[in-house]
């Protein structure tokens, strides 16, 4: 790699981190505003929120990735084109083919990265961020220790507390179980304690009152008690074994054990075949990302309106990508087994690379021959 690619190279690298970090920012800070008003709201602590928001950054990342490495390529090949270092270079014989090298470099090293991404880290990241939310879901603690609030754990259930004590003791508590068409029970207690006996979870209720009320005979009883244990633990379901999605599964997993992982997930062959080769088609949208963004400023050297134009159709031409990737997108759903049209938008892709490069290396006609305006 000569010094000129080696700066170039440089130079991408740098803009790509910048562009790359705003953008997992601003994600995340929207990803990060969802899960504070789920969670908190939830009854559940700030590490908790902090470990979801953690879980979801390598999603995020390679959400960004294709946007951040096109990005780069605009910004670095409009400034080289407006402090006129690409006509510079191009003078001294870089041909827009040759100024290809260090984007094909940059383009594999960031493809890479996606790949690390979506064929373990992101399935990884996922599978662990379904256990805490099944976890999270069953956690008695936070969907009966709040408050000030009436809850409803489960249909039919209310229940209340007016203050936790740092001791762990509930304050002035309320349960009313509606559950059934003709009794209906109430419970309050003056204190009362959350307490764990092996699978179950036991309300321990001291100095409280009982009221039952029969709806076909239309009474009223009332019971007195000193101390009374509910069982609590199906307020909240039972926990269900979890089942594995395939975008919980690595790819080095479907590959070496793919009789097991279509067992386990109950998905045709030709889903699992399409999964893989997402995560594949995701990579090489990076490289053709940054192709367009540095082959359209190409061709900002035959403009004299600057590079707002190219830029423009920069953008133009990735939206088309896009539009291409989300119309196969509806049909791969419906019929997995044509997945090979994944590669359909790389394809495109590739394509307009390469008619921008073949009409950037065109010599420049101009349309008066300079000869004509010598003075005789």
């Amino acid at each position: 790699m000569s010094r000129f690619d080696r700066y170039l190279f440089f130079q991408f690298l740098v803009v790509f981190g910048f562009f790359s970090l705003v953008l997992v920012l601003v994600y995340w800070v929207n990803t990060a505003v969802i899960l504070f008003d789920r969670l908190i709201s939830g009854g559940h602590s700030a590490q908790v929120f902090l470990e979801f928001s953690l879980l979801a950054i390598p999603k995020v990342i390679a959400m960004i990735l294709p946007m951040s490495a096109f990005a780069s390529m605009v910004f670095v090949a409009n400034r080289l084109s407006s402090e006129s270092e690409l006509t510079v270079v191009q003078a001294t014989g870089f041909s827009p083919w040759r100024l290809m090298r260090p984007v094909m470099a940059f383009g594999l090293i960031v493809a890479l990265f996606m790949s690390v991404l979506t064929h373990f880290i992101v399935p990884v990241s996922n599978a662990h961020l379904k256990q805490r939310e099944q976890e999270i879901a069953g956690s008695i603690s936070a969907r009966l220790l709040r408050e000030g609030v009436f809850l409803h754990p489960s249909p039919g259930i209310t229940f209340y507390i007016r203050e936790i004590t740092s001791t762990g003791e509930l304050k002035d508590v309320l349960l009313a179980d509606h559950r059934s068409e003709t009794t209906n029970i109430v419970y309050s207690a003056e204190t009362a304690y959350l307490l764990r006996e092996g699978e179950r979870s036991m309300l321990i209720m001291v100095n409280g009152l009982a009221q039952r009320y029969q709806q076909d005979t239309n009474a009223l009883s009332t019971t007195l008690f000193s101390d009374l244990s509910y069982d609590v633990s199906n307020l909240v379901g039972t926990q269900k074994v979890l089942k594995r999605g395939l975008s919980s599964i690595s790819s080095f997993e479907m590959i070496v054990e793919q009789s097991l992982i279509l067992q386990e997930t109950k998905t045709p062959l030709e889903r699992l075949h399409k999964e893989v080769h997402n995560r594949i088609q995701e990579a090489l949208l990076c490289i053709v990302a940054a192709f367009i963004g540095f082959a359209s400023l190409l061709l900002a050297s035959f403009s004299r309106f600057g590079s707002g134009p190219q830029i423009l159709l920069a953008i133009l031409l990735l939206i088309v990508i896009k539009l291409t990737e989300s119309a196969l997108g509806d049909l791969l759903r419906s019929n997995p087994s044509y997945w090979p049209l994944i590669y359909a938008p790389t394809l495109v892709g590739g394509m307009m690379s390469y008619g921008l490069l073949s009409f950037a290396a065109k010599p420049f006609k101009r349309s008066v021959d300079l000869t004509d305006q010598v003075p005789s």
